[in-house]
Order: structure tokens, then C-alpha cells, then sequence
């Protein structure tokens, strides 16, 4: 019995230590804040621990933690009733792709757009972020947001949409394709 609890936690610590940088800044861009979304990360994982005999076994456990960490998030914020605050600072998270280039251009460019992500609804704002920061399909999408591919479809264009009619950003993103 003992051996097996082992085997589990090393197991559970092995995919923490693996997936870390990847749910921080999913927690970042849904929070906007680098404490938020430790809190978040923590609060998450802390749950998944209990469970993680399921967790472990089923066919996608990082499908289910990121399921786990928007569900926590959805809740805080109902809880709550405000909106996202810009954030404030991003300088803790760990990059999974070193940066090129001019870097106080890229700082700017990155500022704008969390700006920009801080003033869409929660919604919104997780559609986004799943599917063009963390890439995922509308179909993973939908099963992490625990909704619709439509309902999807629907979040994400209306928060492109806005992201698009933000001036700063739009001419940020057009000077950022020509160069």
C-alpha cells in the first residue's frame, strides 16, 4: 500500500514539475495577476492531488487540470462580480520560448494585449486565451470551458472582435507584421 501512495505522488510531482511553466501562464492570462494566478495554479493542483488515482489515469490529465483550474476560476469570479483588473506584472512567469528580437518593442506589444485581454468578460476572455494563446481546438476548448463548440465560436469572435477595436492594440499588431 505504501508503495503504490509512492509511486502516485512521484507520478503527481513528476507532472507538476513538468507542466508548471504551461498552467502558471494559463493561470496569468486568465487572473492577470502573477499572485492570482499562483493562488489559482495552487488552489488547482491541490484539488487534482486528492483525485489523483483518476486523474492520473485519464486520457488526457492535463485536459482534465486545465478543467479543473478554469471551473476554479469561473467560480471566484461569480463569486466576486467585478471585472479584471490590467496586469500588473508579468516578470515571474517562466518562458517556454526564449524571445528574439527587440525586446523593449516586445514588452510593449506584450503590455498592450494583456491590457486589451483585462477588458474582455470571463468568457470571453477563456475562449481567447485557450484558443489562440494555448492553442487548443474549439473541440478541447469547449471541453475545458465546459461548454459548446459553438458557445466557443461565439466567445471567441466576439472577443477577437473587441481585441480589434481596441486602436492601440490593432496598430501594435499591424507595425508588429510589418517588420
Amino acid at each position: 500500500m505504501g508503495d503504490r501512495k509512492k509511486a502516485r505522488d512521484e507520478e503527481f510531482q513528476s507532472f507538476v514539475v513538468g507542466r508548471w511553466p504551461r498552467l502558471m501562464r494559463t493561470a496569468f492570462l486568465l487572473t492577470g495577476e502573477q499572485h492570482a494566478a499562483e493562488d489559482l495554479v495552487q488552489s488547482t493542483l491541490e484539488q487534482v492531488y486528492v483525485a489523483w488515482r483518476r486523474v492520473g489515469s485519464a486520457d488526457d490529465p492535463e485536459a482534465y487540470v486545465r478543467r479543473v483550474m478554469i471551473n476554479a476560476h469561473a467560480r471566484k469570479h461569480r463569486r466576486r462580480l467585478k471585472e479584471f483588473l490590467a496586469p500588473k506584472d508579468d516578470s515571474g512567469l517562466v518562458r517556454e520560448v526564449a524571445d528574439t528580437g527587440d525586446r523593449m518593442s516586445q514588452a510593449d506589444d506584450r503590455s498592450a494585449l494583456l491590457k486589451a485581454l483585462a477588458q474582455l468578460p470571463a468568457r470571453q476572455r477563456e475562449a481567447v486565451v485557450l484558443r489562440y494563446w494555448e492553442d487548443l481546438t474549439e473541440t478541447q476548448t469547449a471541453e475545458a470551458m465546459g461548454c459548446s463548440v459553438g458557445t466557443v465560436k461565439s466567445n471567441a469572435a466576439k472577443g477577437i472582435a473587441k481585441l480589434r477595436a481596441i486602436p492601440g492594440l490593432a496598430e501594435t499588431v499591424t507595425q508588429g507584421g510589418r517588420k
